[in-house]
């Protein structure tokens, strides 16, 4: 098991690929080797950004998202024939790159958690915990933020306590066990195929 505390004054800015908005980016990866760490090169990418007028998505053809509400609530993806409801924060919803989204904001700005990954390439889940107790956690890697205060989470008969905004990246080569110990933290896991 190896652990990283991931400072969020150390978090990187960038574009969203529409330019509409900015993703505070907490951990990605990219192809080994790539000359650019650009979208072309992308394996996964955590991230969170505000959403503070309605819009449409950026178009990532072969991307998988998923997403959550972390700040503010009455957030609802539009797409044809169908809508992702995330009127509730913490509630995560799937959806792929290439589907045409546009927001609606039904009670002004929101906050949100994007977990991306190249389809084909990695799986990806995204939840939040919110009350004490233990889970299995598979192989892989794993991030822990602390979107709503700080919080305290155990890991291998060990505590690890983080900061409001701050994530702790954990990558496992077999299963493991995770325990909320106190606060809230938000859950991504990412598991490369292959």
């Amino acid at each position: 098991m190896k652990t990283t505390l991931l400072k969020s004054e150390n978090y990187t800015r960038s574009p969203w690929k529409n330019g509409g908005g900015i993703f505070t980016d907490i951990a990605d990866a990219h192809r080994p080797g790539a000359a650019v760490k650009d979208w072309d090169s992308l394996l996964w990418r955590f991230a969170v950004t505000p959403i503070v007028a309605p819009g449409p998505f950026s178009h990532m053809a072969g991307i998988d998202r998923l997403q959550m509400v972390v700040g503010g609530r009455g957030l609802v993806l539009k797409a044809p024939g169908q809508e992702f409801d995330e009127r509730e924060p913490f509630t995560t919803v799937r959806f792929t790159g290439e589907l045409a989204i546009v927001t609606a904001l039904e009670a002004g700005p929101v906050e949100v958690v994007n977990l991306m990954a190249r389809r084909g390439v990695a799986e990806i889940e995204l939840g939040a915990l919110r009350a004490p107790g233990e889970r299995p956690l598979p192989a892989g890697t794993h991030l822990l933020y602390a979107a709503r205060g700080d919080c305290s989470v155990r890991l291998g008969g060990q505590d690890f306590p983080i900061s409001h905004e701050d994530t702790l990246k954990v990558e496992l080569t077999e299963a493991s066990a995770l325990a909320l110990v106190s606060g809230l933290a938000v859950l991504g896991s990412i598991k490369i195929a292959g």
